[in-house]
């Protein structure tokens, strides 16, 4: 018991040290690299305390080396632009002036829902007011709002989704009380050949909709609504 007691102890303070070396971080501001290296460093940390038979230095060694590969990476990222970009990987605009960027969702594995569900985290239900999401190399989800007159006050609408991936959502349109065929008119005069084209759309209170294609630009239009006042 004695010597795992102390095993136990020299491995948390070399760990603790390690830690400390590697910068104060929370788990979600970590870059990939560092986050694969703690995950690997918990595990070897935890090989010698649980077994007596284990020596000390099969922990201490791979915690040394992943130390030290944590440092050598940190340094030749500073050093190369390149580098950097290789392992730590780049911000990705989902979301610009546009509308939504269809080949970056493709590109970051995110649906319409996630960027949704994430500009309303970061106090922005509207897509329409965003002129640009972006996801960060860590996983973060940065929103920069559209420039706007700020004596006109804001209409309190609450976007309601009646289109994602082209694929029309029946329940919110029995809600704001319109039809598919509006939906596919709107589609039809914004350019597009079908309403499958429209990789999101939405509709306010007020009848305005919001329109962002795959391919094409974002745009607004009116619709007549029956159920403005149940949402």
């Amino acid at each position: 018991m004695l010597i795992i007691f102390i095993k136990t102890v020299i491995i948390a303070l070399l760990v603790f040290f390690v830690i400390r070396i590697m910068g104060k971080r929370q788990i979600g501001e970590m870059q990939p690299f560092e986050f694969v290296i703690t995950l690997i460093l918990a595990e070897v940390a935890c090989l010698p305390m649980n077994d007596p038979y284990i020596p000390l230095h099969f922990g201490i060694v791979p915690i040394i080396t992943l130390a030290f590969l944590d440092v050598a990476i940190t340094f030749v990222g500073r050093k190369s632009i390149g580098f950097r970009s290789l392992i730590d990987g780049r911000s990705v605009i989902v979301v610009d002036k546009n509308g939504l960027v269809y080949e970056n969702l493709k590109r970051t594995n995110m649906s319409v829902d996630d960027v949704l569900m994430s500009t309303r985290s970061c106090g922005y239900p509207d897509l329409s007011s965003v002129a640009y999401a972006i996801v960060e190399p860590n996983g973060k989800f940065s929103v920069i709002e559209k420039e706007s007159d700020p004596t006109e006050p804001k209409p309190a609408y609450r976007p309601l989704p009646v289109v994602i991936d082209g694929k029309p959502l029946k329940d919110n349109m029995a809600v704001a009380g319109i039809t598919e065929m509006q939906l596919t008119k709107i589609a039809l005069g914004g350019g597009l050949k079908r309403l499958r084209d429209v990789l999101y759309m939405d509709v306010r209170q007020d009848g305005t909709v919001y329109v962002s294609p795959k391919r094409r630009p974002c745009y607004t239009d009116k619709v007549g609504i029956k159920g403005g006042n149940n949402w």
